[in-house]
């Protein structure tokens, strides 16, 4: 066990995987000599060299072609996009090439590749640092999609994609690198699975689903709740694509009351998809209709700090929306 700060879970583990494994290795702006702008990847490149920890120029599309033909050639590449903002010039590659390799080649082709992205808001990093992208990918065949919300997940997540067969975007909550700081187990082939989602607190009265920083905040909100005898059920996704389907389904059927809360826009939202699934497969447990909480439909983050707080979800407006549900 080890006491590490999400980010630092994350590097442990890029480190681990680069020294189990010399067909991995990492690519992206900025990742060598500078260490990312996160510090993410720092010191890796003086330990396993330039040609496994390499600098890329500033094109997102060079980036993630450069690891698909990195994938196909058997290598193991891990690219990081800065900001992920960013990602939208990598698009193609990601969706037409990257997703569908294995499919176009009938299965003679895998494409072993993970693509680190840093995500969301609360910052102060403005329109162009804070975007959440899952609703952009989490509806692509052939691309899996995880956010882990904890260093544990995290760590072990990303040991997990590294060593999968298939792409994996992988987000990373900005605000969670240094914010969160929790027990891990290292060193350890212990992984966390791909496709499975975690119960993360116990409760009879509501269940809410969630992941990535909001679940930080829910967590702060049951505990406000529990104050006035509400007893809330947390379900934390971590693999946003392929969803934890029967996880979604028992966690409804536990209490018969649902929210499902993320920080990207409400509408076009994961939470749209989530409600779709409890509709066709779990209305029988249902006590009211699921309930979705997001951020605003707004074209991006504000970078006033008020209103940039504003944006973001905070633990007394999920506490108010539990109480509306539980009352209803």
């Amino acid at each position: 066990m080890a006491k590490l700060s999400y980010i630092a879970a994350i590097q442990q583990a890029l480190a681990e995987e680069l020294e189990r494994d010399e067909d991995v290795l990492i690519l992206g702006e900025d990742v060598g000599q500078l260490g990312g702008v996160f510090r993410v990847t720092e010191g890796l490149q003086a330990k396993f060299g330039a040609e496994r920890v390499m600098d890329t120029p500033l094109a997102e599309g060079a980036i993630i072609g450069v690891a698909l033909g990195a994938a196909a050639y058997g290598l193991k590449p891990i690219a990081e996009i800065q900001f992920a903002d960013f990602i939208f010039p990598a698009i193609n590659q990601l969706i037409s090439e990257v997703a569908r390799l294995r499919y176009r080649s009938f299965g003679a082709w895998s494409c072993p590749m993970v693509v680190r992205v840093p995500y969301g808001g609360g910052v102060h990093g403005g329109l162009y640092h804070s975007q959440c992208i899952e609703q952009f990918f989490c509806g692509v065949p052939g691309l899996k999609v995880v956010a882990p919300a904890t260093p544990q997940d995290a760590y072990g997540l990303l040991k997990s994609a590294v060593r999968a067969k298939d792409p994996v975007l992988f987000l990373e909550h900005k605000k969670c690198y240094r914010l969160i700081v929790d027990e891990v187990v290292t060193q350890c082939e212990q992984l966390v699975p791909i496709g499975k989602a975690e119960v993360k607190r116990v409760g009879e009265d509501i269940t809410i689903i969630s992941y990535g920083l909001a679940m930080h905040e829910v967590v702060k909100a049951a505990e406000l709740v529990a104050e006035e005898d509400i007893s809330v059920h947390l379900l934390d996704l971590r693999t946003l694509a392929p969803l934890d389907r029967q996880a979604i389904l028992d966690a409804v059927a536990k209490t018969g009351k649902v929210l499902i809360v993320h920080e990207d826009n409400v509408t076009g939202g994961l939470g749209g998809e989530i409600v779709a699934i409890i509709a066709e497969e779990g209305f029988m447990f249902l006590d009211a209709p699921p309930k979705r909480l997001g951020g605003p439909n707004l074209p991006a983050m504000p970078y006033s700090k008020p209103l940039e707080e504003g944006f973001m979800l905070r633990k007394e407006v999920i506490a108010e929306e539990i109480r509306r549900l539980v009352r209803a």
